[in-house]
């Protein structure tokens, strides 16, 4: 079993969400056993981006991106919306950055649509 941690932007979402959404998106990725890793399938998915071994979880709407590290340890790098930008931005491997994902944050594209109606 994997002990899973959490990096400052995926903490931000899942605080985000009721405690009970909370403990259904997290029960998929801390059952996952190492012979999920090795062969993945739907709806777990791995990729390679800048040299490291990425990994995707579908967990209801949200999608979990992370890694195994030394020790047991799946740390979690973002988890996103599966309609977000962010996330089709991440499955695409597109090149971009972490200052991207957040200017891309749904509360940017809020402000912009603000302006619009004006």
């Amino acid at each position: 079993m994997y002990q899973v941690t959490f990096s400052e932007q995926s903490l931000h979402e899942l605080n985000a969400l009721d405690t009970l959404v909370q403990l259904e998106l997290i029960e998929p990725i801390s059952n996952l056993k190492p012979s999920d890793l090795e062969h993945p399938r739907e709806p777990l998915g791995r990729f390679n981006r800048g040299g490291k071994i990425f990994y995707r979880l579908r967990a209801g709407d949200y999608r979990f991106y992370f890694e195994a590290r030394e020790d047991q340890i799946l740390h979690t790098h973002y988890i996103l919306h599966r309609n977000s930008l962010e996330d089709f931005l991440l499955r695409n491997k597109l090149p971009v950055t972490e200052q991207q994902l957040v200017e891309q944050h749904s509360k940017f594209w809020k402000y912009l649509e603000s302006l619009t109606k004006n």
